[in-house]
């Protein structure tokens, strides 16, 4: 039983791996500079390098890649364990606020800073995670706040309250976007849509150490969410510091969230969507859901940016709204089955 699952869990794995590197190699080779496979393979290895290509793959295609991969990757690991934490399938950072908090913070970055400091310069780069996270921890507060019941954080009271606590951060971020200048406004209303387009590869040096450390914590302490879908009392009897392993998991989680959010914007439904993929193809333990989760969450902001660079050429939708596009629906959907 133990190979067979494992079996599947490598195939899912293969599979996703294989929808990953697809949806890159269109990115890099479609646009409106068209590259062919053979361009592609001699710029890459450095073969009779041209500066046209050099520029397109190196400066611009790549690093948006890499930079949505690595996003896509931390949301649906994030969204994975904030619904193990929950034992909620409806719950995801952007309905819980978590996104909304971040953003919040990263845009009164923009505006504390506008003009002296360049927002992809290194010290831009640097700091605007940190406030991100700020802003993430913020909205768990609120969260651990106004949730909780008799001591415990009661599920179907998280998804009101984290909608409060987004609208509530969301009315504030437009109203500090509102008094940017226009071109720091400009710059604030396209990475609130969920962005990739200033992806360079400062941020994604910015994402690594929270992409190599915060994900390993939490596979290793996968099997502690799996008791979370217990009752609570079940899991304390089992030896279990509940309240512990929730402040890890969730700070783990804003972590992730946090640094995504300051580097792309606020890309919303990844982590609702991601998860329940996984469930669907690997079953409920939460060390085989974490992985493919963060698999997933790559595949979709990789082929929701795709979709949005070419269908709209040479204008560009964000890969927020092409996600949202999807996710909205799929959210009606889930509320119908749970209702049922």
């Amino acid at each position: 039983m133990r190979n067979t699952s494992y079996a599947r869990v490598s195939t899912v794995l293969v599979i996703g791996t294989v929808i990953v590197f697809t949806a890159a190699y269109f990115s890099l080779t479609s646009g409106t500079f068209d590259i062919s496979v053979m361009d592609l393979i001699k710029t890459l290895l450095r073969i009779d390098p041209q500066p046209d290509y050099n520029l397109v793959v190196f400066d611009f295609r790549l690093p948006r890649i890499v930079l949505g991969a690595l996003v896509g990757f931390s949301l649906g690991i994030a969204g994975a364990v904030i619904q193990g934490v929950t034992r909620n399938g409806l719950a995801d950072p952007g309905i819980l606020g978590i996104n909304a908090g971040a953003g919040m913070a990263v845009v009164l970055f923009m505006f504390l800073f506008q003009g002296n400091i360049t927002m992809t310069g290194w010290l831009g780069v640097m700091m605007m995670p940190m406030f991100g996270v700020v802003g993430g921890m913020a909205a768990t507060a609120a969260i651990y706040l106004f949730a909780r019941q008799g001591g415990t954080l009661d599920p179907q009271r998280l998804i009101l309250v984290g909608i409060a606590i987004a609208s509530g951060f969301g009315a504030v971020t437009m109203y500090v976007s509102l008094k940017m200048n226009p071109n720091d406004f400009e710059m604030a209303v396209v990475w609130l849509a969920g962005s990739l387009h200033s992806a360079n590869w400062k941020f994604v040096i910015t994402m690594l150490p929270w992409i190599l450390l915060l994900p390993l914590i939490i596979w290793l302490r996968a099997h502690v969410l799996d008791l979370f879908q217990l009752s609570e009392e079940s899991a304390k009897g089992l030896g279990v510091s509940v309240e512990r392993e929730k402040n890890i998991f969730l700070l783990c989680s804003v972590g992730l969230v946090s640094a995504s959010v300051a580097v792309s914007g606020s890309i919303g439904f990844v982590g609702l969507i991601a998860p329940h993929m996984a469930r669907q193809l690997v079953g409920l333990r939460h060390k085989n859901i974490i992985p493919v989760s963060g698999v997933a969450g790559m595949a979709i902001v990789l082929i929701g940016d795709f979709i949005g660079k070419t269908i709209f050429a040479p204008a560009e939708l964000a890969v927020g709204i092409v996600v949202s596009i999807i996710g909205v629906p799929y959210f009606v959907y889930l509320l119908i089955r749970t209702r049922k």
